[in-house]
């Protein structure tokens, strides 16, 4: 990721240290912040609500080091990472902290700490297919999505009789657990460049396709922080995960404590999938 926004020597008061001195008479701390983002949006429609608004994160930082007093600048710098990742669209951010008053003892032209954190949001993205090479497709899709997940677990690939649509040959099915450092949006598109890559077409309902991948779920209910949407063009949770065996079944074996958000309940998968008939589910052991 190649796209970011610095915002550099943010100064204000704070009393951030271990002496009782700084405590009581507080000194200036500077802070440097740089957001790693896709500014490809914003740089296409001239939109400003698809770009970081840099006022609201320098504000952001100021109140961070009026706060409360801290002992260690590391802590400030971590609080601060926390408040720019949980912006919409920052993927990682830099902070450095820079102490310029510290009591160092000696002479010295600036003390600083800098730390480096990533988004890692959970989400499980459902993939099936029942064209060609299905299983190898499926493969393909999944090192096709390169870092737009990380730390990937994949079920094992099961194969389940097509549900709806027009007769079509039986489906292989997996599930993904990961994390990721994009928005719901932005991995909605890479889901769906990659399914083209592979030659989707989207010309009859629930008919034969070569690849097709699915956003289960994006964060963890059971935290509360999992993105719930009814836009058209982006529903989380999946509509209909919840009564699909195809999807359960794998991502169970995936993910044995795995809870779906199913209206105002947080169900465990597992249970919803005690009452779901999986009898056509066969697991190919790949």
């Amino acid at each position: 990721m190649s796209d970011r926004i610095s915002l550099l020597g943010v100064r204000a008061r704070g009393f951030h240290g271990v002496l009782a001195d700084e405590k009581r008479d507080g000194q200036e701390f500077v802070v440097d912040v740089v957001l790693h983002v896709d500014l490809a949006p914003a740089g296409r429609t001239d939109d400003l609500a698809l770009t970081i608004n840099y006022a609201e994160v320098g504000a952001d930082v100021v109140a961070r080091i009026e706060g409360p007093s801290l002992d260690l600048i590391e802590s400030l710098a971590e609080q601060i990472a926390g408040d720019a990742l949980a912006r919409p669209g920052v993927r990682s951010v830099e902070v450095t902290v820079h102490k310029p008053s510290a009591p160092v003892g000696v002479p010295f032209g600036d003390v600083a700490v800098s730390v480096t954190r990533t988004r890692a949001v959970p989400v499980v993205i459902a993939l099936g297919a029942n064209l060609g090479d299905a299983a190898a497709t499926l493969q393909a899709a999944i090192d096709d999505l390169g870092d737009a997940v990380r730390t990937v677990r994949r079920a094992p690939f099961v194969t389940t009789d097509p549900v709806g649509g027009p007769d079509q040959p039986r489906y292989t099915n997996t599930v993904l657990v990961g994390t990721t450092a994009l928005d719901p949006r932005t991995l909605l598109e890479r889901l769906h460049a990659v399914e083209a890559r592979h030659g989707r077409v989207r010309e009859v309902r629930w008919g034969a396709r070569t690849l097709d991948l699915d956003l289960v779920q994006y964060g963890d209910p059971a935290r509360g922080d999992d993105v719930v949407s009814d836009d058209p063009t982006l529903t989380l949770p999946h509509p209909r995960a919840h009564e699909r065996g195809f999807v359960l079944q794998p991502w169970s074996r995936v993910d044995p404590d795995a809870v779906l958000r199913v209206g105002e309940r947080v169900v465990p998968v597992t249970e919803l999938l005690a009452g779901i008939d999986t009898a056509d589910i066969r697991e190919t052991g790949c």
